[in-house]
């Protein structure tokens, strides 16, 4: 076997996909109970980020199937 370094089009292809992966493109609001707000403001500085990064986080596993109902 032998290796070879990836073309100048396929690194750029990589870099495509990377920058889609990343961006967030799209903004909501939503209304919360204030004891929800507070608790995720709680959970997000013991995780040591952002609530609003927490709240993606947790909506992004639930659409992926790793979250599920007890």
């Amino acid at each position: 076997m032998k290796s070879s370094q990836p073309s100048k089009k396929e690194i750029d292809a990589i870099k495509a996909t990377a920058e889609r992966t990343f961006k967030k493109d799209k903004r909501i609001t939503i209304r919360l109970y204030d004891h929800d707000y507070k608790g995720i403001q709680k959970k997000a500085m013991e995780m040591g980020i952002p609530y609003q990064t927490l709240i993606s986080g947790v909506i992004h596993r639930y659409i992926e199937g790793e979250l599920t109902s007890k």
